[in-house]
């Protein structure tokens, strides 16, 4: 995903100039930032999963049910209220300003920015390790066998070449497999849960 770099801090905001539409846009670091937050996390999640524009209360049920992980039907009006007001005061207007919604006090519609915005969070759970190690850790494994097969240290009387070749490609196709599918069900807007 290719981003357009936006404003420099400190310029004028307020008189956009004729690539308004594509200065606009936010930079790699600032959609980190908008992301930092789980709310506003979990309000783009929600948006992206609606064909129309959602109403606030909805947003707002939506996001704390997540947020307490409880049902909205089991939600106390304390607790939506809480939500509600955080996100009208706060993060909805600073999603705005970063042009990924257009909220009007009731009514939120993603930008194109962020409906094309195409993120999925690499969550690592405490007892696992990130994807990149993993690979880089088969890559290990496969080089120290091709470098065995070479050298003639690894047994081909009982598997043959062939047979170690098609054993790393299919732990690799395996492995990407399993990867691609986890990199879908953390991606934001994807399944009934944010990531």
């Amino acid at each position: 995903m290719a981003l357009t770099e936006g404003k420099e801090k400190g310029e004028n905001e307020s008189a956009p100039g004729p690539e308004s539409e594509t200065d606009d846009r936010p930079t790699r670091g600032e959609i980190f930032d908008l992301l930092s937050n789980h709310r506003r996390r979990y309000a783009i999640h929600y948006c992206k999963q609606q064909d129309d524009p959602v109403e606030l209360g909805d947003l707002a049920e939506h996001v704390a049910a997540w947020e307490l992980d409880k049902e909205v039907a089991e939600l106390t009006s304390a607790e939506r209220k809480r939500v509600y007001t955080s996100l009208q005061q706060t993060h909805l207007p600073t999603l705005e300003r970063a042009n990924m919604v257009e909220f009007d006090d009731r009514t939120i519609a993603l930008t194109d920015s962020a409906a094309d915005l195409d993120v999925y969070l690499d969550i690592v759970p405490g007892d696992s390790i990130p994807w990149g190690v993993y690979y880089l850790g088969l890559s290990a494994v496969a080089g120290a066998v091709i470098a065995g097969l070479w050298l003639e240290v690894v047994p081909t009387e009982t598997v043959p070449t062939l047979g170690w070749a098609t054993l790393l490609v299919a732990l690799f196709g395996i492995s990407a497999a399993v990867h691609t599918v986890e990199n879908r069900r953390s991606r934001l807007g994807a399944g009934d849960r944010p990531p």
